[in-house]
C-alpha cells in the first residue's frame, strides 16, 4: 500500500515554530510503534532564498508539482496576514482539495485557506490575535475564535503556534488511534490532548494555591475516573467552595468541571475500545459512565462516532 504522504510548505519568512512542530511530528521515525509511519517532504512554494524566523535557512528539496501527490498538506503560518499567496499555490490547494487532499493550516495559515476559498461556509479558527481580521475579511467563514483547532474533515484549521500541536495530534489520533496518539504524546512530552479553548491563554489573574489546586484535583480525577463525582465532591477534594472551583474550571479550561470530566472519560474509553476483548457495559463502568447508553451518547457527541465504529477502526488484534 501507498504510504500517507504528508507535505509541508516552506516559502520566504517561514514560522519556524510551526514547521519545526509539523517535522517534528512527521518526519521523524517511529519504529517503536510498530505502525506504518507516514513519508513526509518539505515542498518550497517559490525559488529562494527560503529565509525562516531567527535567521535560518531553509532548503527544500521538493517543488509545488509534489502537491498532487500529497495526502494531507500543511501550512504552517502563512507569512504575512496582509499579504494574498500565490495565485498558482491556491489553485493547486484547490485541486489537491477536490481531489480528496486533507489541507491544514496553522495560525496564520488560515489565511492561505480563506484566500483559497476552500472555508467559505465552514467553521475554521486561527490564532486569537487575527480572529477579527479573519472575520471581517472573509464574513463568510464562521470564525470560531476560542477553538484551538476546527476539524472539517479535509480541512483541519488550529489557532496559534502551540495549537498546532494539538492539531497534529489529532490528526495522528485521526490516523492512528487513541494509543499511538498518546505515544507519540509521550514522545514530545506533551499532554495527548487540551481541552478548553484560547480564551484560557489571554491574561487572566489566577492565584497561585488556586491553581496548584485545580491542577491536582485534576490528576486525581483522572486517576479515579470510575468514582462518582460531582461539583460538590470536587470541590470538597480541591478544598474549594463550588463557586470557586466552577470559576477556577471555567477560567482553566473553557468549560465547567463536569463537561471537562465527560471528555476525560470519553478519551479513556478511546484507548480502552482499542482492546478488543472489552465488553462495552465494563469499560462503562471502569470510565465513570453510569450506563451504556450514557456513555453511547456521551462518546457519538464528543468524538463523532459510535463506540463500535471506533474499535472497529482502532482495535489491535
Amino acid at each position: 500500500m501507498k504510504k500517507h504522504l504528508v507535505v509541508a510548505l516552506a516559502y520566504d519568512r517561514l514560522c519556524t515554530f510551526e514547521f519545526g512542530c509539523t517535522v517534528e511530528l512527521f518526519a521523524l521515525e517511529r519504529p517503536e510503534l510498530e505502525v506504518d509511519w507516514y513519508d513526509f517532504a518539505v515542498c518550497a512554494i517559490e525559488q529562494g532564498p527560503i529565509r525562516a524566523a531567527g535567521g535560518i535557512m531553509v532548503q527544500a528539496p521538493y517543488q509545488p508539482e509534489l502537491l498532487a501527490q500529497a495526502d494531507t498538506i500543511v501550512i504552517p503560518g502563512w507569512r504575512d496576514a496582509d499579504e494574498m499567496p500565490p495565485a498558482a499555490l491556491l489553485e493547486q490547494l484547490r485541486a489537491a482539495y477536490q481531489r480528496g487532499a486533507r489541507l491544514c493550516s496553522i495560525c496564520s495559515g488560515v489565511f492561505v485557506l480563506a484566500a483559497a476559498g476552500l472555508l467559505d461556509g465552514k467553521p475554521a479558527t486561527t490564532h486569537w490575535r487575527y480572529a477579527d481580521k479573519l472575520a471581517q475579511r472573509y464574513p463568510q467563514i464562521q470564525v470560531q475564535s476560542d477553538d484551538l483547532y476546527v476539524d472539517n474533515g479535509q480541512l483541519i484549521t488550529a489557532a496559534g503556534s502551540a495549537a498546532g500541536l494539538d492539531m497534529l495530534l489529532h490528526l495522528v489520533r485521526r490516523d492512528y488511534g487513541a494509543k499511538v496518539g498518546n505515544q507519540v504524546a509521550q514522545r514530545l512530552v506533551v499532554a495527548p490532548h487540551r481541552e478548553g479553548g484560547q480564551a484560557q491563554f489571554l491574561p487572566r489573574p489566577m492565584a497561585h494555591s488556586e491553581a496548584g489546586r485545580l491542577s491536582r484535583l485534576m490528576d486525581w480525577l483522572r486517576s479515579h475516573p470510575a468514582l462518582r463525582h460531582t461539583v460538590a465532591s470536587m470541590a470538597e477534594q480541591a478544598a474549594m467552595s463550588p463557586r470557586t472551583l466552577q470559576r477556577q474550571f471555567q477560567q482553566a479550561t473553557g468549560m465547567g468541571p463536569l463537561e471537562w470530566l465527560i471528555r476525560e472519560r470519553v478519551a479513556l474509553v478511546k484507548e480502552m475500545l482499542e482492546v478488543p476483548d472489552v465488553p462495552l457495559a465494563q469499560i462503562a463502568e471502569r470510565t465513570g459512565f453510569a450506563s451504556e447508553e450514557s456513555l453511547r451518547h456521551h462518546f457519538r457527541r464528543l468524538a463523532a462516532t459510535s463506540p463500535g465504529a471506533y474499535r472497529k477502526r482502532f482495535a489491535v488484534a
